[in-house]
Formats: structure tokens, sequence, C-alpha cells
């Protein structure tokens, strides 16, 4: 896998994302393809099995004889359910490798965590970020440089 891998341009560039090596850049390259399929990082994270979902059966309900929306905000539901499995071990294993050792990555997962977030939730915003992360490398052809983690990800 790692042989087919290195023939296409883009191997190197990814392995230039903290916690992504040959075998992770395989997976990505082999997995994704482009990374023109993804107009968004919120497409790639649906993709990927990262997207927040909200469900919701009540939106209505019976007030004299006629349909009436309730003020109740749908509640969340979770990750969606229908994705790529590979790509969601690649992403969510970089987000649990990025949070045990020192580096920008951690110092993001732990002002997460002190602002009062859940560590769970912490992991999965820290992947999310690694996706949308991925997404920007590879489209804008530019190495990873961490003075730009804190920025907005296209």
């Amino acid at each position: 896998m790692i042989a087919e891998a290195r023939r296409h341009a883009p191997w190197e560039l990814l392995q230039t994302i903290p916690f992504v090596g040959p075998v992770r850049a395989s997976l990505l390259l082999a997995t994704m393809r482009t990374p023109w399929r993804f107009r968004t990082k919120r497409n790639l994270w649906a993709y990927a099995g990262l997207a927040v979902v909200t469900r919701s059966s009540a939106d209505y309900e019976w007030e004299d004889g006629r349909a009436k929306r309730r003020r109740r905000q749908p509640m969340t539901r979770g990750l969606n359910r229908n994705h790529n499995r590979a790509l969601k071990n690649v992403f969510k294993s970089m987000a649990a490798a990025a949070t045990g050792r020192p580096g920008p990555l951690q110092d993001l997962y732990q002002g997460m965590i002190d602002r009062g977030m859940r560590e769970e939730l912490a992991r999965v915003t820290l992947a999310r970020k690694l996706a949308a992360v991925t997404l920007r490398v590879w489209k804008s052809g530019e190495p990873y440089d961490p003075s730009k983690l804190t920025q907005q990800a296209r």
C-alpha cells in the first residue's frame, strides 16, 4: 500500500501534518482519492463520520385543532452513522495521538478541556480540526504550518 501511495505527489505533502506517517498518508490517499471531492470541510466531516446530527420527530403539536410548531430546539443526537469507517479511524487515531504528545495540538486540546469541554467532545473537535487541516494542506499544496492552526480552515 505504501509503495503504491509513494507514486502520488500528495503523499509527501500529507506527511508534513503531525501524526500522519506513511501508513496514514496511504490510507488518506486511498479513501479520499482527491481533495476536490469535498467542497468544504463540512462535506469531509460528513464523509468521515464527524458531522453532528440533530434529529427530531415531534416538530409540531396540535393546539386548538391546528398544527403549531414547537418552540423547543431539536436535540443533538451524536455523529452521523453513514460514513467511511477507515477515514474516521484515521482522524480519530490522529486526534488520540495528538492528545498524548506535547505540541500545539495538545495545547489546543488542553485549552478546550480547561474551558469545561468533556474529554470525548474535545477529542472529536480535535479530529475535526485535523480533518480540516488535512483538506486545506492537500488542496493548497502548501506544507503544514503550525502558526495557521488556529485560523479558520476552508
